[in-house]
């Protein structure tokens, strides 16, 4: 989860939609890796993240099984991602991150809580939506508390825009979902306006959804709710 307080976020620059990879999902923050996180990094990292590569992923390979996948774009420090999978234990997760401490905190995650049902890509999630994810193929997408950018002239940076909404459609399976979440009014009025403008997608409620029950409360939404902040999620559905 890109917590807009809280963890690296995403950040796009203004594609055209000939050339969807000329967004970046991340930018670039300083953080500190802490000795657990070095330790997940070293022990799980070699099973649990994947390499990068420009071919299509084999899901049944990659996790042993046949089940629903589902991407999620800037999972933050991970938290919500550990209990989202350990919640739905059918279902597997790949999560794209490029932070080390997010990645190595969701790695401590995944061992604390012996779940087998999350692999990492620590790269840019354009890139990896373009050569990995085989088109028609996830069940869904997440996106949570994405970089508001607030001030007007960096709007253009927001990520949740028409040219990569268009390419995350390419990637759903038929009756797939794109769930996004924020804490940020304006964006949430420029997510409805830019997932309702996409035709191959259609909101599963009037306006925005309530919360799904598999996405968790995270500290910084519980502290946010008791000062009467509001938080929106967003869930489309492809046609």
């Amino acid at each position: 989860m890109s917590d807009t307080h809280e963890a690296p976020s995403p950040e796009s620059e203004q594609p055209s939609p000939e050339h969807p990879r000329t967004i970046r999902s991340y930018v670039m923050r300083a953080g500190r890796t802490t000795e657990g996180q070095a330790r997940a990094l070293n022990e799980l990292g070699p099973r649990f993240v994947l390499p990068y590569s420009e071919q299509p992923l084999d899901f049944g390979a990659t996790f042993g099984r046949q089940a629903p996948v589902v991407l999620e774009i800037g999972f933050g420090m991970g938290d919500a991602t550990a209990k989202i999978a350990q919640t739905l234990p059918d279902t597997d997760f790949i999560g794209c991150e490029v932070h080390e401490p997010g990645v190595g905190a969701l790695l401590k995650h995944i061992g604390e809580l012996g779940l087998s049902n999350i692999r990492i890509l620590r790269h840019d999630a354009v890139q990896v939506l373009e050569h990995m994810i085989p088109p028609g193929s996830l069940a869904g997408v997440h996106i949570y508390f994405p970089d508001p950018w607030h001030k007007k002239r960096h709007h253009k940076r927001r990520l949740i825009q028409a040219p990569l909404v268009a390419h995350l459609v390419t990637r759903l399976a038929p009756g797939g979902y794109l769930h996004c979440a924020t804490d940020w009014e304006p964006y949430a009025q420029q997510m409805l306006e830019v997932l309702g403008a996409e035709p191959a997608l259609e909101n599963t409620a009037e306006g925005y959804a309530p919360k799904p029950h598999y996405r968790p409360l995270t500290k910084f939404e519980n502290r946010g709710l008791r000062l009467g902040h509001g938080v929106w999620d967003l869930v489309f559905r492809k046609r």
